[in-house]
């Protein structure tokens, strides 16, 4: 892969299931989910922002864009203008922004 991480893809039917297991809250769900190095990333999130999470290493179970924001990484749109978009970090407690776009 472009960003150097090995990558191995499970097709799933009951992707609500597994959000759930992997903890991402309801309001953070998005259209894909993956884990990294123990963490649960959300939609769309910049490769730059896994790669701060993965050298912060903070106490949390991932990060999350919620919905598909137009601009963020794989939703650029010739054309259009990219949408303002928060990039959540979450965990047990909540969560909070972990950057803006």
């Amino acid at each position: 892969m472009a960003a150097g991480h090995s990558v191995k893809t499970v097709d799933t039917e009951d992707m609500d299931a597994i959000k759930k297991l992997l903890g991402v809250p309801e309001p953070a769900q998005s259209c894909h989910t993956t884990v990294v190095e123990g963490y649960v990333i959300e939609g769309h999130v910049p490769i730059a922002d896994v790669e701060r999470l993965l050298a912060e290493r903070p106490k949390a179970r991932g990060l999350a864009v919620p919905g598909m924001p137009t601009g963020s990484p794989g939703m650029e749109a010739p054309g259009e203008p990219a949408d303002n978009y928060d990039v959540y970090l979450f965990g047990r407690d909540g969560a909070s922004i972990f950057s803006r776009y």
